[in-house]
């Protein structure tokens, strides 16, 4: 994918913030544009938004996610969230 490595700079940064965001801003500027920035940026936000909804109404995650997940939930302690109650694993 073009560009791919800086698109994932930049959404890896979205989490971290600062400085390390603004760097991964002005790249992506400098190289795609500043079109491209808003537009990755609503992408990023838009994905964020979802997440935030499907957690909000209970929606529960579904049983191939479910599935696939165990290990990385189980690694970075995802089970142990309150939102966790909305998975049935």
């Amino acid at each position: 994918m073009p560009n791919g490595k800086l698109l994932v700079d930049f959404v890896n940064a979205t989490r971290t913030g600062g400085d390390e965001l603004a760097a991964a801003r002005d790249q992506l500027i400098g190289t795609m544009g500043a079109e491209a920035l808003v537009d990755v940026a609503a992408v990023v936000a838009n994905f964020t938004m979802m997440t935030r909804i499907a957690d909000g109404t209970g929606t529960p995650l579904d049983k191939g996610s479910v599935d696939l997940s165990v290990d990385i939930r189980r690694e970075l302690g995802i089970d142990d969230f309150v939102s966790a109650r909305h998975v049935d694993a």
